[in-house]
């Protein structure tokens, strides 16, 4: 047995060999901190769109009590973007393609409309009426084309600006999830107050996608918000990695030290009309809480009946996605659901390029589960090769209760070079002026979607990655075609 003074030693040196340890750690932790800062801070340096302060933003605090009153402070917005940006950044060849330098390819005045804004394309006598809700970084213009058709069906079409959206990057460097669905509040009761008792849809693209689902989800427990017949997701922003949540910090830590290059996960130069290329920190933080806030309303809204109200929804999504998974999609959202009229429209690879070595896994571990599943409580189609040995492309849908397919539709060829989607694609057609394929119509500025830069690696500001990343869909017409038929104005 240890003596009663031999113990007190042990226990005493025990205790400063933990004091040791533990000075080592936050040592370590401390010197980690330091480096992490130190490389963070060391990117190019911030410019005036990365610094603005843009005050005139809606926020869900904003004394704006109708659209029309959201219109006016958008006016007012751009009208101090103008003065604080674009009003000081030079015009030349130095900013060719400078979204922010008058009257350069990528100044996105020069198109024949400024697509960063909210728009409305009206009908006297509306069948339906569809509200755009837009993705992360986005704009109005990645939803127009889809409108305009739905417009000339005889749909009223608004496409919303969400806020801290169209301006500047500095915009998402503090707006809150909350502000973005504040504004589809506001928006939502205006078309209802325009279109009456007409259907109402709402169409959401990637983090527009999470919106749409967290109104649709709101309006089942609150009676003052207009409920809606269906919901269309493109790539919907739905299970964002956790990692977004962790990341805040990096801005939490740069805003206490000053360092304000902290608050960017990635600086890089804008060069798209459309959509901002840096990327803040806090926005990623918000379509993780968004994605949070929906998994706590459903958790709410399953112990009643409420979720059998839950309407339609039709869901299109890349089997391989680089921002949300397939599997994410149906675990954080249709698994949760009541069996209803749900369908999810997977794009699989293209089955006849040889890349089977290459991938990293194969999509076909994803919809095959589900394929089998009898208890699956959705419609699924699969967009796929129609054999090993042809780029033809069909649809083949497998209802709910059933694991064969019920018919196959062709769909449109894969085009030569293209082994799959992407999260970015799916709501562009090939002949987009700005993001299209070989096939895109005039642009009156800069195209982006038909690059192919080829030279050394490192030497572009670029990733030659982003720049190869499918940008079109080449079978859009099949997922208009299908928006359509949903929302029933299809001849």
């Amino acid at each position: 047995m240890m003596s009663p003074m031999l113990s007190t030693r042990f226990v005493s040196l025990a205790r400063r060999m933990a004091g040791y340890l533990a000075a080592g750690l936050v040592g370590c932790m401390l010197v980690a901190v330091i480096a992490l800062v130190t490389v963070l801070n060391g990117r190019p340096d911030l410019s005036v769109w990365h610094l603005a302060e843009l005050d005139e933003e809606f926020t869900e605090d904003s004394d704006i009590a109708s659209f029309e009153q959201y219109l006016a402070l958008e006016e007012r917005l751009f009208a101090q973007l103008d003065r604080q940006v674009y009003g000081l950044v030079p015009v030349g060849p130095g900013n060719a393609i400078n979204r922010y330098s008058r009257g350069s390819l990528s100044d996105p005045q020069i198109w024949p409309v400024n697509w960063n804004r909210s728009f409305v394309l009206p009908q006297e006598a509306p069948t339906v009426g569809v509200l755009l809700l837009h993705g992360l970084s986005d704009s109005p213009y990645s939803l127009k084309a889809l409108g305009e058709r739905l417009h000339g069906q005889g749909a009223m079409v608004l496409g919303l600006r969400i806020p801290g959206h169209g301006t500047a990057p500095s915009g998402l460097v503090e707006t809150r999830w909350q502000d973005m669905a504040a504004a589809v509040r506001l928006a939502t009761r205006h078309m209802r107050e325009a279109i009456g008792d007409k259907p109402l849809y709402l169409v959401g693209y990637s983090n527009g996608g999470a919106l749409s689902v967290e109104y649709a989800l709101a309006s089942l427990k609150d009676a003052s918000l207009p409920r809606v017949s269906g919901v269309i997701l493109l790539s919907p922003g739905i299970g964002i990695s956790s990692a977004a949540a962790l990341a805040v910090w990096q801005g939490r830590l740069g805003h206490l030290l000053g360092f304000e290059k902290l608050a960017w996960n990635s600086i890089l130069p804008e060069y798209d009309p459309f959509k901002y290329t840096s990327f803040t920190v806090n926005a990623g933080d918000l379509a993780h809480r968004i994605t949070l806030h929906i998994q706590r309303q459903l958790d709410g809204l399953q112990g009643g009946d409420q979720l059998a109200a839950m309407p339609p929804i039709l869901a299109f999504q890349s089997s391989v996605d680089a921002t949300v998974t397939a599997s994410a999609l149906v675990k954080n959202l249709f698994d949760r659901l009541p069996p209803a009229n749900h369908e999810l429209v997977l794009f699989d690879i293209n089955r006849r390029v040889e890349i089977g070595a290459l991938l990293k896994q194969d999509p076909r571990d994803v919809f095959e589960p589900l394929l089998k599943d009898k208890d699956r409580n959705l419609d699924l189609t699969v967009v796929t090769n129609e054999d090993g040995s042809t780029e033809r492309a069909v649809a083949r849908t497998t209802l709910r209760g059933e694991n064969v397919p019920s018919n196959s539709v062709y769909v449109g060829e894969w085009p030569a070079g293209v082994y799959s989607l992407s999260h970015i694609a799916l709501p562009f057609s090939p002949e987009d002026s700005l993001y299209g394929g070989p096939d895109a119509t005039s642009s009156p500025g800069i195209q982006l979607g038909n690059l192919a830069l080829r030279g050394e690696r490192g030497v572009l500001m670029v990733s030659g990655t982003d720049v190869l990343r499918l940008h079109w869909n080449p079978f859009y017409d099949y997922v208009e075609g299908r928006v359509l038929r949903f929302t029933g104005l299809e001849n």
